[in-house]
């Protein structure tokens, strides 16, 4: 299992010096969330690339459709190529909670979710060196661009991972995922959107080999919280979940998101000098 952390937020500087503390105590990968305005992701992540060299980085999560998929595109594979293959995308339909804000995106889910699968085959594309695409929401030719096809292609092959969050068991969503490269499971049932538990990735790893199984480097990942100071407690909170087949732990602190700045910057750093949650000594 490999062991992230999802900054809850602050400044640019505060979260540069968050991702180096991440790589110099172990982890395996920092991300950062798109704001609607505030520090921009990708440039906070490229600057962290400048300054670190092993962690990998990514954002948790884009909201694809409400980006141009072709700039978010550009992005990634600007970041892959600055950081020497360390890029991964997280995408999803992106949340239409008030406390978030609204900038009069779409909001209609059909509409989001036909904008997320076209969103992700346009990027596929472009990653292969193609450069037109014909959808129902999107269309691009940049053939002219004789460039492209050399320059703006990522470092990692055949695409840098884009990870979706999937709606167990949902068909629709789940036929996603098996486009992509990794999957945050959301499980729903009749009365919609309820807690995970390890049994759910025993039956969603059940599912994907049905299906054919998953190419070899398939993340499922999961999140949570586990204590900074007691390594004993936050490792057998992982253990289950790395015992049913998650490959990534995710640590969150979303309580920390929007308000007390100093005590978020302070229960971050704290967190990330602890380390990661490693459910095996001396990994």
């Amino acid at each position: 299992m490999k062991y992230g952390f999802v900054l809850p937020g602050g400044t640019a500087t505060e979260q540069l010096a968050q991702a180096a503390i991440a790589e110099k105590a172990g982890w395996d990968g920092v991300f950062v969330w798109e704001n609607a305005y505030g520090v921009d992701a990708w440039t906070l992540l490229g600057a962290m690339a400048a300054q670190t060299g092993q962690v990998r980085l990514g954002t948790l999560l884009t909201p694809l459709p409400w980006r141009r998929p072709w700039k978010v595109a550009s992005q990634v594979v600007t970041l892959d190529q600055v950081s020497n293959g360390r890029a991964i995308l997280t995408v999803g339909l992106g949340a239409t909670d008030p406390e978030l804000g609204s900038l009069g995106e779409e909001t209609d889910r059909r509409v989001r979710a036909e904008k997320l699968d076209e969103g992700i085959d346009l990027m596929t594309t472009l990653s292969q060196g193609n450069l037109c695409f014909t959808g129902k929401h999107y269309q691009i030719n940049l053939e002219a661009r004789t460039d492209l096809p050399e320059t703006g292609l990522p470092i990692q092959k055949p695409r840098v991972p884009i990870w979706v969050v999937g709606a167990w068991p949902k068909p629709k969503s789940m036929r996603r995922v098996l486009r992509c490269d990794g999957i945050i499971p959301m499980c729903m049932d009749e009365n919609g959107y309820r807690p995970t538990v390890p049994d759910d990735i025993r039956a969603l790893r059940e599912w994907l080999e049905a299906q054919g199984g998953t190419p070899p480097g398939f993340d499922i990942v999961t999140d949570g919280e586990t204590p900074a100071d007691d390594a004993g407690a936050a490792a057998a909170l992982v253990t289950p979940w790395e015992e049913a087949g998650c490959t990534w732990w995710i640590e969150t602190r979303w309580q920390f998101s929007q308000h007390n700045a100093k005590e978020r910057a302070h229960e971050t750093q704290k967190r990330l000098e602890a380390g990661p949650p490693v459910s095996v000594p001396n990994r």
